[in-house]
């Protein structure tokens, strides 16, 4: 596993601390699963952006949608 170094302001590392203390987790298990989470977001968004993107995918009018389901009885 590879080891990385960062700085941060002081009050981000007050807060980690207090997480720390809170969750009885240590710091490097709390930014390794801050990251995590971060690049599973960034993936999200790319995939949104890119559907939004592909012209060839059917959009839904969401009054459209709204009006069908409430039609049917």
């Amino acid at each position: 596993m590879a080891e990385i170094s960062a700085t941060m302001p002081d009050e981000l590392v007050e807060a980690l601390d207090e997480a720390s203390a809170a969750t009885n987790q240590s710091r490097n298990d709390i930014i390794r699963q801050a990251v995590e989470s971060y690049l599973e977001d960034l993936k999200d968004a790319a995939l949104a952006t890119e559907r939004l993107n592909d012209h060839s995918d059917r959009f839904l009018d969401w009054e459209d949608v709204k009006r069908d389901l409430l039609s049917k009885d």
